[in-house]
């Protein structure tokens, strides 16, 4: 797919819908998804999606490779050898199709971010901020929308 695929726009009415919308659905998704990371300092979780919002292309949450045990390799902060959950899911989403739509339960370090631009994501919803915001400046430097998305957090719980 050559050209850049429509993004589904987020509903800007000030009442809340009849549903719950998809956008929230993926974001419980993500932080669902966290749940099973193995990291010790902070769990996170990521889905990918079609620009639509109709297909999950790919689920990620932080954790140790494959075949590694379920625990972090060192205690020490930032370098504890788990895969981030946004690099877990872009390995699974790929990189061919344009305007990816990312979910993430905890928004993204700079290098998730590099790889998230390179692998075609056009949009990022997260709904914590990371304690490091770069990641943030570096998706809107590289073109990519930014949502902290809580909106419709409390209702249909």
């Amino acid at each position: 797919m050559d050209a850049m695929a429509e993004i589904k726009p987020i509903s800007e009415a000030g009442q809340a819908p009849d549903r719950i919308p998809l956008e929230e659905v993926y974001m419980r998704m993500a932080e669902e998804l966290a749940k099973r990371s193995t990291c010790a300092r902070l769990q996170v979780g990521t889905v990918i999606t079609t620009p639509d919002l109709t297909q999950v292309l790919g689920i990620g949450y932080n954790g140790n490779a494959r075949g590694l045990p379920n625990r972090c390799d060192t205690a020490t902060p930032g370098a504890c050898g788990c895969l981030h959950s946004e690099q877990n899911a872009l390995i699974k989403a790929g990189a061919q199709l344009a305007g990816k739509v990312m979910f993430v339960s905890a928004s993204p370090c700079v290098m998730c971010a590099k790889m998230a631009i390179n692998a075609n994501v056009a949009r990022v919803y997260y709904r914590e901020a990371y304690r490091d915001p770069a990641g943030l400046d570096t998706l809107r430097q590289g073109g990519v929308e930014v949502i902290q998305y809580n909106r419709w957090r409390d209702l249909w719980r």
